[in-house]
């Protein structure tokens, strides 16, 4: 039997690519290139791990800042609602008087808190005035040469010295030395030009009888001679004006005074003495000034509804853009509008059955917890009683006072409004101090996960290299024959 056999021959030919393949090139790969970008991994593990306690540590410190700013702006508000209180909160404020003269060209007066109500009398008889003098003409004219020397001007018990020379021996030249002189005590000198020549005019600003004008020549010369006054030589001047006091009479009682401004007649009162009266004089009264305390009332009401104003932006909740103020809740705040509600809203004991609270005297609360007055009804408590009123403000227990005590305390160094501040404060700075640590650690993490992942990027490189050189070198082996029989 014939047997034929035949060979047949195959080829295996083995692939084995890069053991790691991150890159995703195996060009790349088998240089040796980076397989794994450190930065941006690293970068999106510590944001990870940051990220959630640094937002916690965010939102708390936003809150903390804000209840800071809203506590200082409490205080700013407190502060000035207690302004308006100085002019309530004592009983000298309710002291307030005002004095009016039935003939107001006559006579005006002021008024402090020593003066007493009543009516007074008052006649004015003479006004207080100034001696005024007036040379003789010289008719050659404010520029002509008078003469040269050294003048003596007194003054009452002063007196000063003028020195002419040629530089200003004219009218018009001794006029401006004298008003330029020193130690010169209240005399003015002008020239005054008529049709009959030129005059000396010596006035004097000071009034009262006692403050007489002389005027001398004391260089032993006569240049000067015939500008000289004194008693027993007027023959020089004309007398103008005559010193004189203010004569006048209060309630009958005779007065005099070397100014028309008389501040010791009457207690506590100052007279302004304008013009004469006449036998008959003119009425001066002396009242409470309850306008003006109206007017401080009214302030207080206006100045505490711009404190419930800023009561509501704080701790609030506005609807249309449901907002809650910062201090919404909180306990500092909650107490100061408990207390400040407790002490409008007191029953004072004022002496007075009838006005013994706000509403009792015209001042009442709104729906939106603001407070109105009605004038009319302030305006009949004040003239009907305006020591009762007084009291609801300014005694011991009263709400003028009682207010400005409570807010001194809350703004002490020791009060509610400062303590919270500086918890808030110290709550803030362990905020900052756990967000420079945890940036401090996430820095640590960096570089540890930094050295890591190079490390491990070192490794996969040169895995990916022997990878490389594996392949190649399977690549180059001889090939494998296979054969078989026919």
């Amino acid at each position: 039997m014939n047997t034929s056999a035949s060979t047949t021959t195959s080829t295996s030919s083995p692939s084995i690519g890069p053991v790691v393949s991150v890159a995703g090139s195996n060009s790349a790969a088998a240089a040796g290139g980076s397989v794994i970008n450190v930065s941006q991994l690293v970068s999106e593990l510590v944001a990870a791990a940051q990220g959630p306690r640094q937002a916690i540590i965010t939102s708390q410190t936003e809150a903390v800042t804000a209840q800071i700013s809203a506590v200082a702006t409490l205080k700013s508000a407190l502060s000035t609602f207690q302004s308006s209180l100085s002019s309530l909160d004592t009983p000298g404020a309710f002291n307030s008087l005002t004095a009016t003269a039935a003939n107001a060209t006559a006579l005006s007066a002021t008024v402090d808190s020593s003066a007493t109500p009543g009516t007074y009398t008052v006649v004015v008889s003479a006004l207080a005035q100034g001696q005024q003098l007036r040379s003789s003409a010289f008719t050659q004219g404010a520029d002509a040469t008078v003469g040269t020397g050294t003048l003596s001007v007194s003054l009452g018990g002063s007196s000063f010295n003028v020195s002419i020379t040629s530089g200003n021996d004219t009218l018009s030249g001794i006029a401006a030395a004298i008003n330029s002189a020193s130690g010169n005590p209240g005399i003015t000198a002008t020239v005054l030009q008529g049709s009959q020549g030129a005059y000396l005019v010596v006035s004097s600003t000071l009034t009262g009888a006692a403050n007489t004008i002389q005027i001398s020549e004391t260089d032993g010369g006569g240049g000067l001679a015939a500008l000289t006054y004194a008693a027993g030589n007027t023959g020089h001047y004309t007398q103008v004006t005559a010193p004189q006091n203010a004569s006048y009479s209060i309630a009958g009682v005779s007065g005099s005074s070397a100014s028309n401004t008389v501040s010791n007649a009457l207690s506590g009162v100052t007279l302004n003495l304008l013009g004469t009266t006449g036998t008959a004089g003119t009425t001066l009264t002396v009242a409470n000034d309850t306008s003006t305390i109206q007017g401080n009332i009214d302030a207080f009401v206006k100045a505490y509804n711009t404190l419930v104003g800023s009561f509501k932006s704080l701790g609030g909740y506005d609807a249309s853009t449901q907002t809650a103020g910062p201090l919404m809740g909180n306990g500092l705040l909650t107490n100061i509008q408990g207390q400040t509600n407790e002490a409008l809203y007191s029953v004072v004991n004022t002496g007075s059955q009838v006005y013994n609270t706000l509403a009792s005297i015209g001042i009442t609360t709104q729906s939106d917890g603001t407070l109105a007055v009605n004038d009319a009804t302030l305006a009949s408590a004040l003239s009907s009683n305006l020591g009762a009123v007084s009291q609801l403000f300014s005694g011991s227990t009263g709400i003028g006072a009682t207010l400005n005590n409570e807010i001194s305390g809350d703004l002490s160094t020791s009060g509610s409004v400062s303590q919270t501040a500086q918890t808030l404060t110290k709550q803030e700075n362990a905020l900052t101090a756990q967000s420079n640590t945890l940036t401090q650690q996430m820095n640590d993490l960096s570089a540890s996960l930094t050295q890591q992942y190079s490390a491990l990027n070192t490794l996969l490189s040169t895995l990916q290299t022997t990878s490389a050189y594996l392949s190649q070198a399977f690549n180059t082996l001889p090939k494998v024959q296979a054969t078989s029989a026919a």
